[in-house]
């Protein structure tokens, strides 16, 4: 474990010489960069909250040591809120959603008025399952399939069958065993303790962040599901930095700013990574003109390029992909985006909400990312990524997808709606996983060395579990 706990209040954001000593020297800030835009971005992007939360090296035994795994469970998993569903999945009366992480397993049901409750998976009269795996349906009770108990949706016993030989059960105090239930965005949370903040402080300051990023307004058009063979964090760490682009993203560093993207702690919840498109890597030796970055820019799920995309004289790439993007995506998802900013077109902004969600309120990058340990082995995670498009105005918003389940050794191009570019990203970010967990097994030293700033979303994150896992009962 840290030595070090993040405290409760983090550092205050460095300012001035003391900010510009801790990033990339050789090259412009992120603020530097959409100062020039032809629509600048909005206040909660002009913001810097950066953190200097030490240099000491972190233990790699908690990415695979079975004791940590386990304290990882009791004390993170079962006391945090994190989203089970989107509510267009469980949109009518009697609609379920069964979550499932770790060996933990739950159902959550749309009540009659409805208000969602959620209820802990398990008969409690041999504590078989009533849905064995994850996924939505419908009914109008919770029935055990091995001896037919029955509750109702509220969690009310309804039944027992031979209830002559149960007279010692008072159905006044059989209940359900009940989650705490939340809404935010769209998104239903839950947590299985009844002690600790409501969702909205557990959140700040992401829902102020995202006033006027309408993600409940969006719809899921896309669910991609893979198992990775890597330990839960280890996963969504691949994920909170920029720094392995230059080796691990070489073909991104045509059009993408890496060293110089900007990281942000939040809270002990919330940290962001605020990335600039349609710029020069401060890696590259040879900087390519704004027409030849315009060639170069990957974004979305789909390339919808064609030739008469060009920047003319006294343009930059970034303002005419943004200006493209508005067009064909406000067109596509009928929706008026001219006032959107050139930065939320193309930039990845990108939000981490602890223990495990990771969320986009950009458009042409629309994803959302849930990481989620197997069963009880450290080593396997369930890694999702779901694209949210904005629903069309005034028209039927579609139903959500059945999660496309991607096989360990396919590549993410050979899922329905991705884009083989993006595909490739992901697939080079996950071929290193299986490396590094191994890796940590085989080190010598036991522990890693993080970068101060730009890998400061990892200690931040390291920092928060071990506070967790530090904290009484």
């Amino acid at each position: 474990m840290l030595d070090a706990i993040i405290p409760h209040g983090l550092p205050e954001p460095a300012q001035g010489e003391d900010l510009a000593a801790i990033r990339c020297p050789d090259a412009p800030s992120v603020q530097q960069i959409v100062a020039n835009d032809a629509l600048p971005p909005p206040a909660v992007l002009a913001m810097e909250q950066p953190a200097f939360l030490g240099s000491a090296p972190v233990s790699v035994n908690r990415y695979f040591d079975q004791t940590i795994f386990e304290a990882e469970i009791e004390k993170i998993w079962k006391r945090t809120w994190q989203w089970v569903c989107r509510e267009d999945h469980i949109p009518e009366p009697g609609d379920f959603y069964t979550y499932e992480v770790a060996h933990l397993s739950y159902v959550i049901v749309r009540q009659d008025d409805m208000t969602v409750r959620a209820f802990v998976n398990s008969c409690l009269h041999r504590s078989t399952k009533f849905k064995r795996g994850e996924g939505v349906g419908s009914g109008d009770n919770l029935r055990c399939p091995y001896h037919g108990w029955t509750w109702n949706n509220d969690g009310s016993l309804a039944s027992v069958p031979c209830a002559w030989d149960f007279k010692h059960i008072d159905a006044a105090n059989t209940n359900l065993p009940e989650a705490r239930v939340g809404h935010w965005g769209g998104f239903v949370f839950i947590n299985p303790s009844a002690d600790g903040p409501s969702l909205e402080e557990f959140l700040a300051p992401l829902p102020d962040h995202f006033k006027d990023w309408d993600i409940a307004g969006r719809h899921v058009s896309v669910h991609v599901a893979k198992e990775l063979p890597c330990n839960w964090k280890t996963a969504q760490e691949a994920f909170l930095e920029s720094y392995h682009v230059l080796e691990t993203h070489p073909q991104l560093l045509k059009g993408v700013g890496d060293a110089n993207v900007q990281y942000d702690c939040h809270s002990d919840h919330v940290t962001r990574f605020y990335a600039a498109s349609g710029v020069n890597s401060p890696h590259l030796a040879q900087p390519l003109s704004e027409k030849e970055l315009l060639a170069t820019m990957i974004l979305g799920d789909k390339d919808s390029r064609d030739d008469s995309l060009d920047v003319k004289d006294g343009e930059t790439a970034r303002t005419v992909m943004a200006r493209h993007l508005r067009k064909i995506m406000g067109e596509a998802y009928q929706t008026d985006l001219s006032a959107v900013s050139d930065s939320e077109m193309i930039d990845t902004i990108e939000y981490h909400v602890f223990p495990n969600m990771v969320l986009f309120p950009g458009l042409s990058l629309p994803m959302v990312y849930r990481f989620r340990p197997i069963g009880l082995d450290p080593n396997r995670t369930l890694f999702e990524i779901l694209f949210l498009r904005p629903n069309p105005e005034g028209g039927r918003v579609p139903d959500p997808p059945e999660p496309y389940r991607v096989a360990e050794h396919e590549s993410y191009a050979s899922a329905p709606g991705f884009d083989p570019a993006m595909g490739h990203v992901y697939d080079q970010d996950t071929d290193n996983l299986r490396a590094q967990q191994q890796g940590f097994r085989a080190s010598a030293r036991g522990v890693q060395n993080l970068g101060n700033y730009q890998e400061s979303r990892i200690r931040h994150f390291q920092m928060v579990i071990d506070k967790y896992l530090a904290a009484e009962g």
